[in-house]
């Protein structure tokens, strides 16, 4: 609800209240008792209709036995009894009258009419010091407008979750760079009296979901100091100004604590290079970026504040922002191997109930490629699994399941293909697996499905032997005739070919460019062709800057065309050759939808396979995934959409 509404809302009610109290008052008003004479006092007397009589002075409150009220007078300086008595009634009568003496309370009456009378007034003036309250925080946040809004973790004791290097499985050589930081922060006097200097800013750079920001509050939870927690794109507002006055605030916060910790994240945001002539030299993200370069600059040789930031785009940021005396250290974060995927699942598996058969390192073993965070959607996903399934503990089946779930997306069993499209996708597939495990350099077939994943209509899976960093020409290569196996067999079989090989075509044509372009793997020779510059505000393909002419550039498109021209007749001589296995392949996963690597390998050699095999291994889904962009060491996936 919106404030102004809320406001309206109290408005009404407070109209509500006084309407109502006025409402009462009234209505008590209205209902006058019955004004009777004392002659007729003296005859109900008689008649004993009279419960109780209350006397406050010359004034008579009559209670009749029906309960009905009246009231009347009696005659002044004389008792009430000595009246009736003058009047004929007898002492009986008198005594079950009732005779209760009251003692007037006009002070009492006034302050209720004083009460009553006040009221409003004091609702009207709550109102309006309500109304002048709210201008004058409206106005204080008009001043406050520019400080910054950074989140504090670990001073005044605040109940925030405490992190430490513990807490960050991996990651060995940086935290050892961080190692020294928080030794700095604890005992800065060992390194003053050494005449060193600790670093000022310290860069964490890796992909995202890499663990930067994670491990910068470990090291907030390792040294126990204040950490001021922003994101750099929280600086820049539309109103000239208010930025580099947050940047000003920021630091003279940290100042406040001594030593302390801030942590700029996605530096980017604000760090990017300046100078690129979009939004004028008075530009709020630039004069943002120059006030942070003035307070780092401003830091005492003992100051104990230290900027922490973290960017996955260091190759955008200003160099006066990497040079010695700002980010004078640079930690790189990599994916994790291995090793750190096994502790980071077992990190991320605390407090979920695990069954004993969990082999995480399984899980590791077929995950290369995947950052802290796409582990962590691992283990989530299974114990989602788990739970959907009414399980009471996370078996090794869910984790499994779980990895391919995160890479392609839930299946889609409801997107059911017509006899002629699962005929269709069946061979495709069958062409990217047959071609892929003729060649050499190619990765191990884990899994072919033509059960609809995400947005593939089929998918062949593949898997890394081991995490790796660099990739030859011949593994490219491969690769790229892998990617046309699946439209060279379509062309094969049906002499037609279809929509469903477009994100082969893709990236097959986007890794041949990069062949010639940046890796220098073509005739043209070791050259790097193309200067790759993104701009504000402007596309990536739009900044990329030509370094070489138009007979270039022809060249580049004729090598490009060779690469794909000579894969595509390597993945049909394959598949000609072949051509009774590729039929063999099609015709079981029409049947069965999938074929995982036991029962796969068993038809590519020529072998009889055992069902007891294929459970066996059933339970092992191995995926890798085909990037846009292909990144060495990473999952691949040759999919049909």
């Amino acid at each position: 609800m919106s404030k102004p509404l809320k406001n309206f809302i109290f408005i009404i009610i407070i109209f509500l209240v006084i309407s109502s109290i006025f409402a009462l008052f009234g209505s008590q008003a209205g209902e006058e008792p019955k004004q009777i004479s004392f002659s007729e006092l003296v005859a109900d007397v008689n008649q004993e209709k009279i419960k109780k009589i209350i006397v406050s002075g010359d004034e008579l409150s009559i209670i009749y036995t029906d309960d009905k009220e009246a009231v009347s007078r009696k005659e002044p300086e004389l008792a009430l009894s000595e009246s009736l008595i003058n009047y004929g009634v007898s002492a009986d009568k008198i005594e079950k009258a009732g005779i209760a003496p009251k003692e007037k309370k006009e002070f009492s009456s006034l302050l209720i009419l004083g009460a009553i009378s006040l009221l409003p007034l004091l609702l009207f003036g709550v109102f309006f010091w309500m109304i002048f309250r709210q201008a004058k925080g409206g106005a204080m946040q008009a001043f406050n407008f520019s400080k910054a809004k950074a989140r504090l973790f670990g001073a005044d004791g605040q109940a925030k979750e405490k992190i430490t290097f513990k807490d960050v499985a991996g990651l060995k050589e940086a935290k050892e760079e961080l190692k020294e930081i928080v030794d700095f922060l604890k005992n800065p006097k060992k390194y003053l009296k050494m005449g060193a200097k600790i670093p000022k800013g310290v860069l964490l750079l890796g992909p995202a979901g890499v663990g930067k920001t994670l491990l910068a509050r470990a090291v907030a939870g390792e040294s126990n100091v204040p950490f001021l927690s922003i994101s750099g794109s929280e600086f820049v507002e539309m109103f000239v100004g208010v930025g580099s006055g947050r940047v000003r605030s920021l630091f003279q916060e940290a100042k406040k604590y001594g030593r302390s910790i801030i942590f700029i994240d996605e530096l980017d945001a604000i760090g990017r290079a300046r100078g690129s002539g979009i939004g004028g030299g008075h530009d709020e993200r630039e004069q943002t970026l120059n006030q942070i370069l003035v307070e780092m600059d401003g830091f005492e040789k003992d100051s104990k504040v230290i900027v922490l930031a973290a960017t996955n785009r260091p190759d955008v940021l200003d160099p006066a922002l990497l040079r010695p005396g700002r980010f004078d250290r640079k930690v790189v974060l990599d994916l994790p191997d291995i090793n750190d995927r096994e502790e980071i699942l077992k990190i991320h598996c605390i407090g979920k109930p695990i069954a004993l058969d969990v082999n995480l390192r399984e899980v590791a073993e077929r995950t290369p490629g995947f950052s802290g965070a796409d582990l962590a959607n691992v283990a989530n996903e299974a114990a989602i699994l788990a739970a959907r399934r009414s399980k009471e503990q996370v078996f090794q089946e869910e984790f499994l399941e779980s990895i391919e779930k995160v890479l392609l997306g839930p299946e889609r069993k409801s997107h059911i293909l017509s006899k002629k499209e699962k005929e269709i996708t069946a061979y495709h597939e069958a062409g990217h697996a047959l071609v892929s495990a003729s060649l050499p350099g190619t990765e191990p077939i884990r899994k072919i499905s033509i059960i609809a994943r995400g947005r593939a209509a089929g998918y062949t899976l593949k898997m890394p032997k081991e995490d790796t960093r660099i990739k030859t020409k011949t593994q490219f290569l491969a690769e790229i005739a892998t990617l046309l196996g699946g439209y060279t067999a379509e062309k094969l079989v049906f002499n037609e070919i279809t929509t469903g090989a477009s994100n082969d075509l893709e990236n097959a044509s986007e890794l041949a460019r990069r062949l010639v372009k940046e890796y220098g793997m073509s005739s043209l020779g070791p050259v790097s062709f193309g200067e790759k510059e993104e701009l504000v505000f402007l596309g990536k393909e739009i900044s990329e800057q030509r370094n070489y002419s138009e007979k270039i550039a022809v060249q580049i498109d004729e090598e490009v065309a060779k690469f794909i021209k000579n894969a595509e007749n390597q993945a049909k001589k394959i598949l000609t050759q072949k051509k009774a296995l590729l039929h063999k392949i099609a015709k079981v996963l029409i049947e069965k939808e999938i074929i995982e690597r036991a029962e796969f390998e068993s038809l590519i050699n020529g072998k009889n396979f055992s069902a007891k095999k294929q459970e066996i291994n059933s339970s092992s889904k191995i995926v890798e995934k085909t990037k846009k962009t292909p990144k060495i060491g990473s999952l691949k996936v040759k999919q049909i959409e």
